[in-house]
């Protein structure tokens, strides 16, 4: 029963979101690491997030049961009961936030608050209805770098804004990129996505300007002085390969195929964005 609580919070999506909250803690924090701040910040997000997550298992259960990757979930199933979804949900995301609002700073509390609310109260039921659903998950899911970031600092400015449309453009690519190769189960849940609305070709050119979107944002980093120019060189090769895994989706045969690679590719680009601005903000070169 453990075991079907810890993958009620999504783990897989707790983990990427940490480690990308620890980038953004980095890139403000330099050479002078608050462990405490550093711990609780981890510990209270991923806390919040995973509420989240079990908050919106609750709202897709009818969703997830007609779709393959999902139909076993415990909500499903039935392994656990929506009453004690709800009170798990609750309790994880009181933990998170206390932790979030003494231990960490006000602007890091908030920003969590934000995600939360784009995420359950935006997202969640607009993806039945638009389209247009997936950037306001990519809005939620761009809270947790900005979170680290400013946990040290207590403000947005510039590099956290620049964080926040880094992680916003890589997952419109990232979800695409699913979109394309889930694109069956998505009929069959009825969920409108790009793909289906507007056609494989289209969703492919929104990738490649996504992807180069996001390059860009990425070197603005170092434009604006936030980091050095060992950091430009990696972000710039990383995305330029990305961009030119994208290009040979016009000539695939096996979309699906190409579009898992796509996937499994934006996980390394965002792994290894995140270890170069930990490395830049530990080296400064």
């Amino acid at each position: 029963m453990l075991k079907s609580y810890y993958y009620l919070t999504k783990p897989g999506i707790i983990y990427g979101n940490a480690v990308t909250a620890t980038a953004g803690f980095f890139l403000a924090s330099g050479r002078s690491i608050n462990i405490q701040l550093f711990i609780a910040m981890l510990l209270g997000l991923s806390l919040v997030i995973a509420s989240a997550c079990v908050i919106n298992n609750l709202f897709d259960a009818d969703i997830d049961s007609k779709m393959e990757r999902t139909k076993n979930r415990s909500l499903v199933t039935g392994e656990i009961s929506f009453p004690k979804g709800v009170i798990f949900g609750s309790i994880l995301l009181l933990l998170g936030g206390t932790i979030l609002y003494f231990y960490t700073s006000l602007a890091a509390f908030w920003a969590a608050g934000l995600g939360v609310f784009f995420y359950l109260f935006l997202y969640s039921p607009l993806k039945r209805k638009t389209v247009h659903a997936t950037l306001i998950g990519a809005v939620a899911g761009a809270t947790p770098p900005v979170v680290g970031y400013v946990s040290k600092v207590n403000q947005i400015d510039t590099a956290a804004i620049i964080l926040f449309l880094i992680l916003v453009f890589w997952q419109m690519a990232h979800f695409y990129s699913i979109a394309i190769r889930r694109i069956e189960e998505y009929k069959s849940a009825g969920i409108s996505i790009m793909p289906i609305r507007y056609g494989v070709r289209s969703t492919k050119i929104q990738i490649l300007v996504y992807i180069l979107a996001f390059t860009v944002a990425c070197t603005s980093l170092t434009y604006f002085g936030y980091t050095k120019y060992v950091y430009l060189f990696a972000v710039a090769i990383l995305g330029t390969i990305w961009f030119l895994k994208g290009m040979k989706g016009f000539k695939v045969s096996n979309e699906s195929e190409w579009a898992k690679k796509m996937f499994l590719f934006s996980l390394i680009v965002i792994t290894f964005l995140c270890i170069f601005i930990i490395i830049d903000a530990i080296i400064g070169v």
